[in-house]
């Protein structure tokens, strides 16, 4: 059923009658307008074009990491709510926070008028900018996550928090809320239970791919003839690219195919992430080593697409997010049984 759009009662207003916020950069309007023209056409996860979807996301970022980034973020809050039989309001833009850090707690509380949020939320993407978000808050028995329209004069974005030389028009700091009507999305646990949390994360490991490739595109740049070792470097890299689109690609087929659920969608989210992590990393080191400092300093478009990709690597937690492939392989052996062994003797 689709969320409450115009009852005056609801709690997602469609029409909000507090002073519009000041307008994003024009590279970010322009991706919530791409946002909204794919909210009905791209498919969701699971669909059947799972892949189609990723290749999607991975040809904004190809283009533009920021694009892909706002995007990215839309979609999955669109697929969210599809999982929990829900559509967005028309013309809505969403973002999902869902991120935690010390010194920083949401808390829901259910009252006579309905539920409503108040405390801190780091890391949330764009929320000056976006109409709506999913946000989890901590409630009795656990997490639970919301529907909240950031309109409402109880959202206040924390201003100065944003330094980032990377996706510097994407800022995440931290959003005060205080006593803002919330809708809940699913029961308490849902968010971090249902399969597709998996098959969203991989999606933002589709954007991690594209960015790659717009990083590597500095290398068939005119300039100075390549050398031995300029070539060995194209080669390297169309390697690094090519494991990371077959491991996308494999997954995908996985997620169609119903066998990334559970513990098996956990492991097949691990390994998806970790291995295209690596990639686009050796992407960055290998492009640096080959072109030098020049484009870096001197061509400000892959400065930026480097720096962009730089961040937006690091929503991957590198060492600890294999280690916590290890613990789910060793703690739950039956994950493996859908997606594969990795290769891993029998």
């Amino acid at each position: 059923m689709p969320l409450p759009a115009a009852p005056a009662s609801s709690t997602l207003p469609s029409a909000d009658p507090s002073p519009p916020p000041p307008a994003p950069a024009p590279v970010v309007a322009a991706a919530l307008r791409r946002a909204v023209e794919l909210t009905a056409t791209a498919p969701l996860p699971a669909s059947g074009a799972t892949a189609r979807r990723w290749h999607l996301l991975a040809r904004l970022a190809a283009d533009d990491l920021t694009t892909a980034r706002v995007v990215e973020a839309h979609l999955d809050a669109v697929a969210v709510l599809a999982e929990a039989g829900r559509a967005v309001p028309a013309g809505s833009t969403w973002g999902v926070f869902a991120a935690e850090a010390p010194g920083a707690r949401l808390e829901g509380a259910q009252g006579p008028h309905g539920w409503a949020l108040t405390g801190t939320k780091p890391w949330c993407s764009l929320a000056g900018a976006l109409s709506h978000a999913l946000v989890t808050a901590h409630v009795p028995g656990g997490r639970r996550l919301f529907a909240v329209g950031l309109r409402h004069p109880g959202v206040r974005v924390v201003p100065g928090t944003w330094h980032a030389r990377g996706l510097p028009e994407v800022p995440s700091g931290p959003v005060a809320f205080a006593a803002v009507p919330a809708e809940p999305v699913g029961a308490t646990g849902w968010y971090l239970r249902r399969p597709g949390f998996a098959h969203g994360g991989i999606g933002v490991a589709a954007c991690w791919y594209g960015g790659a490739v717009g990083v590597a595109r500095a290398l068939r740049a005119p300039g100075r003839e390549p050398d031995q070792l300029a070539r060995w470097h194209a080669g390297a890299v169309d390697l690094d690219l090519l494991g990371a689109r077959l491991a996308l690609d494999a997954a995908a087929a996985q997620v169609d195919a119903g066998a990334a659920r559970g513990a098996a969608g956990e492991v097949l989210a691990l390994r998806t992430r970790s291995l295209v992590a690596a990639a686009a990393e050796r992407v960055l080191e290998r492009v640096g080593h080959a072109l030098g400092p020049a484009p870096l300093a001197l061509d400000a478009a892959h400065a930026a697409r480097v720096a962009d990709l730089a961040l937006y690597l690091r929503q991957h937690h590198a060492e600890r997010d294999v280690a916590a492939l290890g613990a789910a392989l060793v703690g739950a052996p039956g994950a493996t049984a859908n997606g594969g062994d990795g290769g891993w003797p029998r």
